[in-house]
């Protein structure tokens, strides 16, 4: 297989030289030229054909969100209209409000910039550990298997059987990951202010990136949206977003019975490399509300909230994943449909209206049809 053709983007000799060293250190991946600016960005697209492009925010002249909407509108070729693109942030109150306007105007992703950091070579392993796994996510081509990620899945399985009744939702827990921003801002805002239930949501996101992005939510929908705290009541019609570095949990039923539950945050360790983590969100629901959980997953790479969707559903709740055509990247939701955990699996058009079945206690058949066809 052909490496991965990467372009860099940024105003900094210093990142550019990190980044590309990083990146041409990987055989899978080649650094097929840079750019200084996004007006030159998207001047070589058609010149350089990569397959992916890096992306800083902050440049002269034209810069990463400007450049973002440039290559989305076919400025730069409508060949490379769609080609993907992660940003470079930085971890700040401003870097994370830009970051979250360039993946509204169409980036995919987006990585933290080394802070606070001693030594070029700490900076290169943080650039290392974030930005090669995404790289190779989102070109659907990751090195260690001959055949495109898409085409390499067998047909998903048929859900597992249920050993007893479905039990009707008196909670929605929704995990997500990469591409999961502008999922969640198109399902979110599709759900009445009435939902019946209180609902909590897991997105892989580091510290102040949360909270703005729940500011953002907010404002988009009838659905009240917090980032989440230690010891909130949890009401119907409010969602709380899990903050960055924190595990967002429920604990065990206190003495005031289900009425009493409550959010809970912790710092324990990383699960599946990530804090906060789907998994420990949905362990602690299935415990506090008996089974009673409605469990939506969507776009994000790697397998987290895998082990959990299989609990919840071996309690009597239910799992909905979006499909693999409109997923970003297929890794957690293609995780739960391929161990057989899926109720239903549906375009991300189809969710909202899901959701509000699910929670009326109508339950649907389980939608497979392009589950496993190749994006």
């Amino acid at each position: 297989m052909n490496p991965i053709r990467v372009m860099v983007v940024d105003d900094s000799v210093v990142v550019r030289k990190i980044v590309t060293d990083v990146l041409s250190a990987d055989p899978g991946i080649e650094v097929v030229g840079t750019a200084v600016n996004g007006k030159v960005a998207v001047a070589k697209l058609a010149q350089l054909e990569p397959d992916l492009v890096t992306m800083d925010i902050e440049m002269p002249e034209m810069d990463g969100i400007e450049a973002v909407r440039a290559i989305r509108s076919g400025s730069g070729g409508q060949k490379y209209s769609r080609v993907p693109i992660v940003m470079f942030s930085t971890l700040t109150e401003r870097g994370a409000s830009a970051t979250l306007d360039a993946l509204s105007s169409g980036a995919n992703d987006y990585v933290t910039k080394p802070a606070n950091v001693g030594s070029v070579a700490q900076s290169m392993e943080s650039v290392r550990e974030q930005l090669i796994p995404k790289i190779k996510a989102l070109t659907g081509r990751p090195v260690s298997t001959p055949q495109p990620r898409a085409a390499a899945l067998p047909p998903p399985p048929p859900a597992a059987p249920r050993t007893g009744p479905g039990k009707k939702p008196a909670v929605l827990v929704i995990g997500s990951s990469t591409g999961g921003p502008e999922a969640l801002a198109k399902v979110l805002p599709q759900l009445p202010a009435s939902l019946p239930v209180p609902v909590l949501l897991v997105q892989h996101m580091p510290p102040v990136f949360t909270r703005q992005f729940a500011q953002r939510l907010d404002r988009l929908c009838p659905l009240r949206v917090v980032e989440a705290s230690d010891g909130s009541p949890l009401v119907p019609g409010t969602v709380h977003l899990a903050p960055g570095d924190h595990h967002l949990v429920v604990p065990p039923v206190g003495p005031g019975g289900r009425a009493g539950l409550q959010t809970g945050l912790n710092q324990g360790p990383p699960e599946n490399f990530c804090r906060p983590a789907v998994d420990p969100l949905f362990r602690s629901v299935v415990t506090a509300f008996d089974g009673a959980v409605l469990a939506v997953v969507l776009t994000g790479m790697g397998s987290d909230g895998r082990n959990g969707a299989g609990e919840i559903r071996a309690a009597g709740g239910t799992v909905i994943v979006q499909d693999q055509n409109t997923s970003v990247v297929w890794g957690m939701p293609g995780a739960i449909s391929q161990a057989g955990y899926a109720d239903e699996v549906l375009p991300l058009d189809r969710i909202p209206d899901a959701i509000t079945r699910h929670l009326a206690g109508v339950p649907g058949a389980r939608t497979a049809t392009a589950a496993g066809a190749p994006r």
